[in-house]
């Protein structure tokens, strides 16, 4: 179920949700129905105080689960940033090591842009171009480069291993740090409880089905496409821009 949930367009998250949501209501409706015909009264006061009780807990529920995506969302943009400056200054430093391997680095520096782009748009890198296939190569490079000047080039080396770290730092905020299967059930679990609830408090007050409830349903069910959406990089409508990325593109093509 979780795999489907997770295979599921952005837009059907938010079909399923919206047709759970309703069809909680009226499970908890038609119980009230169904206990009113067996002559099974309850008091209204208490049944609503119940229901506030499982709704506080559902808000909770998705203001901390909201929180997660929006701090993932967020480490997400600095990540792009702090490696983007990276590369920039990366590519920048070069200007102090010997000429011999200054080309072979910064040519290797931009088709690793070029990868980054790639990555983040989820398109097949090349051969021989892939994330960790560069970062080698340039390792390698920098490091004849160290070895050839001793201590002549270590702040080149420092931010060589920084591209390096952040690489990795970029694949674990992006595709590591999703909110947990685990958690997702429980949310759900709870959210359909206490609409039902909502339902079966209607039934017990005897009220008749209101169109507010449609409302409160898609609301609800907009909510949880929101932090789907912030919970899957690049696969919804709320991404993180690649801006930075893109101007540095520019900037190392327009420097050789």
């Amino acid at each position: 179920m979780l795999r489907l949930f997770a295979e599921m367009p952005i837009w059907g998250v938010f079909v399923v949700t919206l047709l759970l949501v309703i069809a909680s209501v009226e499970v908890g409706y038609s119980w009230a129905a169904r206990r009113k015909q067996h002559r099974r009264r309850e008091d209204e006061a208490p049944v609503g105080a119940m229901v506030g009780a499982t709704l506080g807990l559902l808000a909770f529920l998705l203001t901390f689960t909201f929180g997660i995506a929006a701090d993932a969302f967020h480490a997400r943009k600095v990540a792009l940033l702090e490696e983007a400056n990276a590369i920039r200054m990366t590519y920048l430093l070069s200007d102090v090591i010997p000429e011999a391997q200054r080309g072979e680095i910064r040519t290797v520096l931009r088709q690793y842009v070029d990868e980054r782009l790639r990555w983040t748009s989820g398109q097949p890198d090349g051969p021989g171009t892939s994330a960790r296939a560069l970062l080698d190569r340039l390792w390698r490079l920098a490091a004849a480069v160290g070895a050839q000047n001793p201590g002549g080039v270590d702040v080149f080396l420092g931010y060589v291993g920084r591209v390096i770290e952040l690489q990795q730092e970029r694949v674990m905020v992006r595709e590591r740090s999703r909110i947990p299967d685990a958690y997702w059930l429980v949310l759900y679990f709870v959210a359909l409880l206490a609409l039902s609830s909502v339902g079966y408090h209607c039934g017990v007050a005897g009220k008749s089905r209101s169109p507010v409830m449609l409302a409160v349903a898609i609301a609800f069910s907009a909510v949880i496409m929101v932090i789907a959406d912030l919970d899957r990089p690049g696969r919804g409508y709320i991404n993180v821009s690649q801006e930075p990325m893109e101007d540095l593109r520019a900037t190392v093509a327009a420097k050789p």
